[in-house]
């Protein structure tokens, strides 16, 4: 976070015309968007040799940029330009007054998965299976965020019995016991074993042969998927990262609300 604070105070120093768009004499009397514009024709040509395209151009949450959406490498990813034009910001982009990550904010905005790609007959379901709103998590059984998560995911089906999860088990090669536990979990379609797990007790070997957890590793990075825990709204917007129960009702509840 100091890094990207540091990034932003440097950057605000180097743009004389972002300045001067900030002033109370920057535009006269109207707003500084009045009198700055940058059409996607000409990002394309700024951003040229950066990225592969310009998607979309908008006026962004910090004051004096533009967020230009943009594909580099089959990912779109959001990045800003000053009024001035002179100036491209990438990385990360803390809002201070709720340590919310922008940065991350849009990108997940941007990168929506298609829900109905993901298979859930191997999932484990953390609530009712008749409750309507279906929340997918994918966790690795070693994993000592996915094990705070699902403390606080217990805490949403005790509060909202009309949410669910659905949790799939994607371990991760930094984790060498990960993927034969996942195998054991998914033979067995027992709860029990992952929270054994989280708890750091013995798990036996898988009793079955099963392909299951190679097509969830494939299809995760498909979809773009890198780490775990990884929590995908019933709209498919992705959030990676340990949730307290307050945020993630909060998040479903938006979520739900872009549904209907």
């Amino acid at each position: 976070m100091l890094k990207t604070i540091v990034l932003l105070i440097v950057s605000f120093g180097l743009f004389p015309a972002f300045a001067t768009a900030m002033s109370p004499d920057g535009c006269g009397a109207g707003a500084c968007a009045e009198c700055h514009s940058l059409s996607k024709k000409e990002a394309q040509t700024l951003l040229d040799g950066i990225v592969d395209q310009v998607i979309d151009v908008k006026l962004a949450e910090i004051p004096g940029m533009w967020m230009v959406e943009v594909e580099k490498d089959n990912r779109k990813l959001p990045i800003y330009v000053d009024f001035s034009k002179n100036y491209l910001l990438s990385g990360n982009i803390i809002r201070l007054s709720d340590r919310g990550n922008v940065t991350q904010e849009q990108h997940a905005r941007m990168n929506k998965v298609d829900i109905s790609r993901i298979p859930l007959e191997d999932a484990l379901v953390l609530g009712r299976e008749s409750a309507q709103n279906r929340v997918i998590v994918f966790t690795d059984p070693e994993c000592p965020y996915c094990k705070k998560l699902h403390t606080e995911m217990q805490e949403v089906v005790r509060r909202e019995p009309n949410i669910a999860f659905y949790i799939k088990m994607f371990p991760l090669k930094m984790h060498p016991n990960a993927y034969n536990i996942s195998k054991s979990i998914v033979c067995n379609k027992s709860m029990e074993l992952l929270e054994a797990s989280f708890a750091g007790k013995p798990i036996p070997p898988p009793l079955c042969e099963t392909t299951v957890i190679d097509q969830t590793i494939a299809l995760v990075q498909d979809l773009g998927i890198r780490s775990t825990p990884t929590i995908v709204l019933p709209d498919g917007l992705v959030l990676p990262g340990y949730k307290s129960a307050e945020e993630l009702l909060a998040r479903i509840g938006q979520s739900l609300a872009k549904t209907e």
